[in-house]
């Protein structure tokens, strides 16, 4: 409130402002933003950049410019929290899916193993998890979901001697992986 003291105006002539032009621009800020919380939080901001500029001089124009550099302010700052909450959303999605996909991973093995050939199940999800999408799709759709090279191709708008190929290709990549990683003594067949 001292801010609003040493405004030119006087603090009553600043409020009856206030109580005139505030509604109006509560409604703009809520539409420019996601919720009323963030209404309050960009106009008050605004408000406040205002009562500073006033304060220290640097105002260009007199209160008949007050409403267009509020809009602007309001406008400018409800683009910044709608682009901050955004990269936050985005950061926290990820590191939800990262902490989803991980769990499943553990929880819901791609293979059924015994605990001597744990090490193999490990290398062979790994290297599905890093086979181009082309392959591991034509993989998981032939060895998992029990399909025939013909409904692949189907399913996936290409020839059946693509479908082939493609799975030929993913297993051959899958089996070298899986003597790479034996003679680099990562693993034990």
């Amino acid at each position: 409130m001292n801010a609003v003291k040493s405004l030119s105006p006087s603090a009553a002539a600043w409020r009856e402002w206030l109580a005139e032009n505030g509604p109006r621009l509560f409604l703009f800020a809520k539409n420019q933003t996601r919720s009323a919380a963030d209404a309050e939080d960009v106009l008050q901001d605004a408000l406040v950049k205002l009562v500073e500029k006033l304060n220290d001089g640097s105002f260009d124009g007199g209160q008949d410019m007050w409403m267009a550099y509020l809009y602007t302010s309001i406008r400018r700052i409800a683009i910044d929290l709608g682009r901050k909450d955004d990269r936050r959303r985005r950061r926290e999605d990820l590191v939800a899916d990262e902490a989803e996909s991980d769990a499943s991973l553990a929880n819901d093995p791609w293979f059924d193993s015994d605990s001597s050939l744990e090490e193999t199940r490990v290398q062979l999800e790994r290297g599905m998890r890093e086979l181009p999408k082309k392959f591991s799709e034509v993989i998981v759709l032939k060895l998992w979901s029990d399909k025939t090279f013909a409904e692949i191709a189907e399913m996936l708008d290409v020839s059946q001697n693509t479908v082939a190929s493609r799975y030929r290709y993913g297993i051959e990549i899958l089996r070298r992986k899986l003597i790479e990683n034996k003679s680099k003594g990562d693993l034990a067949l």
